[in-house]
């Protein structure tokens, strides 16, 4: 008998990936679809459908079924799940007939919120599914000694959530979980341009801004950038233009909400495990993690080192393909 293939599925707020043991990462697109508002029939995902955000007719709906790393849209998501599955076997070159799925869940995930994920991989015709922390996947993927009797701390700043988990001996010791990611700061530069210039501009443009003069709260070379959106007062089409700082107050606060995360699930950490932190210091994933001066700015305020995982935004995807050869521990 051929044993089922097992792949490993990163359901992200804003990314879905899915890993195969023998290729590595094969799907790596947005968590978007596209669909009909009035036959609910769906009309495209990923990368296709995050092109419509915000340039559909009314007919045509592009919405992001994850919310806060979680399912807000069960029907879209088990349509997103099933194409990325569909076009992951088509990468593979053979049907992934009733493959073994790990899903990574956050770990501040109620029960009812993890069945949900269950159902809907189940849906699109998974055999078993296995859930795994966020964070534990996010450390396995960024090869951090997650079996060993040593403290390995992950912060993983994602679309929707930020996760900090302290791992030892193969399971999370203390962890938190905020619902704050890079959605919200993306929501914060839409609500900066509508108060300072009366324009509205959409999520991709926001998006745009955070990646290109976005700073963590360092000092750093003024950086400006011009930006289109639409004049509420006129309604018509207007260019603004921001600067690095003005963004860096934009985020300051969602910055140190997520410094107050990472010093508190510190503050929980046993004693002996804390010298530990002091050597190894702590990685960082997840898209926001590659926020300019980020790890500079945490080093400073933590008094410990902090590293960028290698692959930020794939650790957790790689994690959790990986954790396929443990998948026995992962039952119990």
């Amino acid at each position: 008998m051929f044993s089922p293939t097992t792949i490993g599925i990163d359901l992200g707020t804003a990314n879905t990936l899915i890993y195969t043991k023998n290729k590595g990462i094969i799907i790596n697109e947005p968590s978007v679809v596209a669909y009909n508002v009035n036959t609910n029939q769906v009309i495209a995902t990923g990368t296709e459908a995050k092109e419509m955000v915000g340039k559909t007719p009314i007919a045509i709906q592009a919405v992001r079924p994850l919310k806060d790393g979680v399912i807000a849209d069960f029907d879209m998501t088990t349509a997103l799940i099933k194409s990325m599955m569909e076009k992951a076997a088509k990468i593979m070159g053979s049907s992934l007939r009733k493959p073994n799925v790990v899903v990574c869940t956050p770990a501040g995930a109620t029960s009812v919120e993890r069945l949900a994920i269950q159902d809907a991989v189940r849906q699109c015709g998974a055999k078993e599914v296995f859930l795994i922390e966020e964070s534990v996947a996010a450390a396995i993927g960024a090869d951090l000694p997650v079996s060993d009797p040593i403290a390995s701390v992950i912060v993983d700043i994602g679309g929707g959530t930020t996760e900090v988990g302290i791992i030892s001996f193969g399971g999370i010791v203390t962890s938190n979980t905020l619902k704050l990611g890079g959605d919200h700061m993306n929501e914060e530069i839409i609500q900066y341009a509508r108060k300072e210039f009366n324009v509205l501009i959409g999520e991709p443009t926001a998006e745009k801004v955070k990646q290109e003069i976005g700073y963590a709260l360092i000092d750093h070379p003024v950086e400006t950038m011009e930006i289109r959106g639409r004049d509420i007062v006129t309604g018509l089409p207007k260019i603004i233009s921001v600067n690095s700082y003005d963004i860096q107050n934009c985020l300051k606060e969602n910055l140190l909400a997520i410094l107050e995360l990472i010093s508190r699930t510190l503050e929980c950490c046993p004693p002996e495990l804390s010298g530990d932190i002091v050597d190894q210091g702590v990685i960082l994933t997840g898209g926001v993690s590659l926020l300019k001066g980020m790890t500079e700015w945490l080093s400073n305020e933590l008094d410990v080192p902090v590293h960028l995982a290698p692959e930020p935004l794939e650790s957790v995807a790689v994690g959790t393909g990986r954790s396929i050869d443990t998948i026995h521990f992962l039952k119990k």
